[in-house]
């Protein structure tokens, strides 16, 4: 019999090898999926697993190989939706206001040089990132209108038009950290401060990682957040402001835990193939 579990990955990083780690210690029989050879036929379209979690680092990847298995009838975990909706950050924004959340003011226009125009009556500074992207990359600070007219004629550049495409958030003069809490399924498992000397708090740009405890309100706002995103497994970046007040700052569907698991005494690698043996078992 063909394993039930398919692990949807070209690379094993720290993640993926605990994720698997786990699974053989459990017995569970899975199958690694590396997308960049799959061949799906499309006039004969099956698949031999009824779920698969997808680590994908790829985005479009992530999302094609979810979309393909999702129509053979596998659970996909998360799901193509959910992929498609946390990788694009206008997405994910419109989707968390619809739902009442707090985040931080921010605007999108079709051309940089739309944004650049609207850019004196929304505030300097402001942060202008890619609609799809991870890491911190291509996000730079706008410090005033001379700044952001050097980036954005960089990005009016661009070759691809989706690049062009500008969103922009306000600056939020955060305490030297930021919140990622972990959510699998419907349980929040934990929370840690991403602690930097610099403006940009990602575990990929070396910050440190320190436990934060998990009061009532984020609880409840990291709950909620995943609620208007739907089941599945999430890394969500929340900012304090200068008030105190909590944003959600960005929803991560494929979320990295190497940072919480060594400040956490949480055997997250464990929770989440709790969450994967959930949905084997509804299959």
């Amino acid at each position: 019999m063909p394993p039930g579990l398919a692990v949807i990955a070209s690379r094993i990083a720290y993640e993926e090898k605990r994720i698997l780690d786990e699974l053989d210690r459990r017995r569970i029989p899975y199958h690694v999926l590396d997308p960049r050879s799959a061949v799906f036929r499309l006039d004969d379209l099956t698949a031999p697993w009824s779920t698969a979690v997808a680590r994908e680092v790829s985005h479009h990847r992530n999302l094609t190989t979810a979309r393909v298995l999702e129509h053979a009838g596998v659970t996909v975990v998360n799901s193509a939706a959910a992929i498609a909706l946390c990788g694009d950050k206008l997405l994910t924004t419109l989707t968390l206001r619809a739902a009442g959340l707090p985040v931080p003011r921010c605007m999108v226009t079709p051309t940089p040089a739309a944004a650049l125009d609207a850019l004196d009556g929304f505030g300097y500074p402001a942060v202008v990132k890619p609609l799809t992207g991870s890491w911190g990359r291509q996000v730079a600070r706008l410090a005033d209108h001379d700044a952001a007219e050097a980036v954005l004629e960089l990005r009016a550049a661009l070759p691809d038009p989706q690049q062009r495409i500008t969103y922009i958030q306000e600056y939020v003069d955060k305490p030297g950290r930021d919140i990622r809490g972990l959510v699998f399924g419907t349980e929040v498992v934990g929370a840690v401060y991403r602690t930097s000397t610099s403006w940009r708090t990602n575990t990929a740009r070396d910050a440190r990682t320190l436990p934060c405890p998990l009061t009532a309100e984020l609880e409840g706002l990291l709950t909620a957040t995943a609620a208007a995103i739907g089941p599945g497994v999430y890394g969500i970046d929340l900012l304090e402001d200068a008030e105190g007040r909590l944003l959600v700052n960005e929803v991560n569907h494929t979320p990295q835990f190497r940072g919480a698991s060594e400040a956490l005494d949480v055997d997250l690698p464990g929770r989440y193939v709790d969450y994967l043996v959930q949905q084997l078992v509804r299959n």
